[in-house]
């Protein structure tokens, strides 16, 4: 009986499927959240106080790693980052179960893609779509969704 319950409430057909707003929402509490964090860690590492011209090419990099770190960890462990914690919203599969990290991994990387443009690649996507998918959710199979 328990069984045929949690069907029942992951049902896709039961799924609200979350658009733009909301996602934006999430994303900048997200980036306020990294920013702080990586903020604190250049001014520990003393690279606060370079100027842009002498802003060593690797912090780059690491920026980059850490961001997608942030997103793949914990949306692969929870189906949430903090800013969808707070929006009461989280990633799933499409069949309503919890995704991997393989696909945390996938959909935050064609962040790349979908971040074009301030993300006007991805909203477009995510305003086309019957699932509110952007191409790294479409390629993950994945969907955001109200958080229960």
């Amino acid at each position: 009986m328990a069984d045929e319950i949690e069907l029942e409430v992951n049902s896709p057909r039961q799924m609200e499927y979350q658009g733009i707003g909301i996602r934006l929402v999430s994303l900048v509490i997200d980036s306020i959240i990294f920013g702080l964090i990586f903020g604190a860690l250049e001014n520990i590492s003393g690279a606060g106080g370079m100027q842009r011209d002498m802003f060593p090419w690797y912090w780059g990099v690491l920026y980059f790693v850490i961001y997608i770190a942030y997103f793949t960890l914990l949306e692969g462990s929870k189906g949430q980052t903090v800013g969808k914690m707070i929006t009461k919203i989280k990633v799933v599969r499409e069949d309503g179960s919890p995704i991997d990290m393989s696909q945390a991994f996938t959909r935050n990387i064609l962040r790349i893609i979908d971040g074009l443009f301030a993300y006007l690649i991805g909203a477009i996507l995510i305003w086309r779509s019957d699932k509110q998918q952007r191409l790294g959710d479409s390629m993950a199979r994945t969907v955001v969704v109200k958080a229960r």
